[in-house]
């Protein structure tokens, strides 16, 4: 077993990684992938859906309600393996709601992203990566505001 580690100040629980779900890179730097075709997703996954009602929770903020098909990594598990399997880190949502949380072409958070993952940070008390620090602002598009974020 390799172990990551906990960067949440109030407590130094080690949560164990499976063996076998990371990956040594010819560079010899390790990796996490996780395994969304193993038993232990699918039940987790039906888990969060369950408990999220089947809606959409970003959604339904806003009093839409939408069906959720998707469970949704707050702090993303290939960056933040110790809190892949963390219910508080896992948010159902539908596929729209998802592709408005990551960039499909380079797998990063957006703006929206970073806004949840910088709330949820918040309320658990885990200090938010330097990474997802950069300002958030906010800018007039279609008489809406739309977020976006600069690196400064």
């Amino acid at each position: 077993m390799i172990s990551g580690f906990d960067r949440s100040p109030q407590n130094n629980l080690l949560y164990r990684i499976p063996k076998e779900s990371v990956i040594v890179s010819l560079t010899g730097s390790l990796s996490f992938m996780m395994e969304y075709d193993g038993s232990k997703w699918r039940a987790k996954r039906e888990s969060i859906l369950r408990r999220d009602g089947y809606q959409d929770k970003i959604k339904k903020r806003y009093g839409k309600l939408i069906q959720a098909t998707i469970v949704h990594h707050i702090f993303p598990a290939d960056e933040f393996p110790e809190y892949a399997w963390q219910d508080w880190n896992l948010i159902s949502v539908s596929l729209d709601t998802h592709n408005e949380l990551h960039d499909r072409n380079t797998n990063e958070l957006t703006a929206k992203g970073i806004e949840l993952l910088r709330r949820t940070a918040r309320r658990e008390r885990i200090p938010v990566p330097d990474k997802y620090m950069h300002e958030i602002k906010r800018r007039p598009s279609h008489g809406r505001c739309m977020a976006y974020w600069t690196a400064e």
